[in-house]
């Protein structure tokens, strides 16, 4: 649901989500060959879901669509922190830049909570 007639671009989650998405484009494109059908398509897929997702919530009709799928986009962070740690495992990253990403996914989250909540009050 677009909200007070602006457009989901307008919103910082959404701006700082595809920033973030960009972010990991650049740092997947230093990934072994090997990992292009592996980790590389799986962080890309997991960031880039993450912007979609708000997207297409505030193109719904209803709180409760909205919301579900800012869920859904939430649940992408979890999944994209968790392939960051499995980079940094596989040393494909090193720690100043997962900390750098993991900033972009903590204020995603935060920004995110914020935008649930107020959903979550239109549908109480």
């Amino acid at each position: 649901m677009e909200r007070d007639n602006k457009s989901y671009t307008d919103l910082e989650v959404w701006q700082l989500a595809r920033k973030l998405t960009s972010e990991v484009y650049a740092v997947s494109r230093l990934f072994p060959k090997e990992e292009l059908f592996g980790l590389t398509n799986q962080l890309r897929r997991a960031a880039v879901s993450v912007p979609s997702n708000i997207a297409e919530g505030c193109g719904r009709q209803t709180p409760r669509d909205t919301i579900n799928f800012l869920f859904i986009a939430r649940g992408s962070l979890y999944e994209l922190e968790t392939q960051l740690y499995v980079a940094l495992d596989l040393q494909y990253l090193n720690s100043e830049v997962t900390e750098t990403l993991f900033a972009f996914i903590t204020s995603c989250k935060k920004l995110l909570h914020g935008f649930i909540n107020h959903y979550r009050q239109q549908v109480a």
